[in-house]
């Protein structure tokens, strides 16, 4: 069984400046993206040609032009993440799963879950930053306690965006605004040829 590692693609549908992707493509193991259209959520759609769901195809095609150009392939999966990672697990030896914070309630315990099932399969899943600049516990009060209300807090916000700015005009390093050069390691992606993604239908 081939050992590869996977990354998740979810609410970060870019192949560039992807903070997990950066990371899963420099983990070593030949990676294996893809993507799960969850019917734990579709199936709740009240207009099954809900445009949201169109917008996240077309954004899949598009991810899947640029890894054919480089050998490479997404995997599309339609089921629930459960169902998905039972099948990935019974065809690859997988070590890591690499995925980008997601904050939703149902995404926090479907991780929890995932991450549940993938440790008793030996393998670990891994989550990063992406999509925030500032997560809730990186702007605080001078009491390292949580904001309550809005206007402070986003005085804050802004002051730190500020300073954060200030360090990357002068080239200095960002810890928050730092770019992920994800193209420096496309070599590293599964080397497959061409499938298809499933229809919108």
């Amino acid at each position: 069984m081939e050992q590869v590692n996977i990354f998740w693609f979810r609410r970060d549908l870019r192949l560039k400046d992807n903070a997990g992707l950066y990371y899963a493509l420099k983990s070593g193991a030949p990676l294996i993206p893809i993507f799960i259209f969850d019917k734990n959520i579709l199936d709740k759609l009240e207009d099954k040609s809900d445009r949201r769901v169109a917008f996240i195809h077309a954004a899949l095609e598009e991810i899947q032009e640029g890894l054919n150009k480089i050998d490479s392939s997404l995997l599309v999966y339609y089921g629930t993440p459960e169902e998905v990672f039972y099948q990935l697990l019974s065809k690859y030896k997988i070590e890591k799963i690499f995925t980008n914070h997601d904050y939703e309630p149902y995404a926090q315990e479907r991780d929890k879950t995932i991450a549940d099932l993938l440790s008793k399969n030996g393998a670990i899943l891994n989550t990063f930053k992406d999509q925030v600049i500032f997560e809730k516990g990186e702007v605080l009060k001078d009491d390292e306690k949580p904001y309550t209300v809005f206007t402070p807090y986003s005085r804050k916000w802004k002051a730190k965006l500020d300073s954060e700015m200030s360090l990357y005009n002068d080239h200095s390093i960002s810890y928050y605004l730092k770019p992920y050069p994800t193209e420096e390691y496309f070599s590293h992606f599964y080397k497959t040829s061409p499938l298809n993604i499933p229809t919108l239908e």
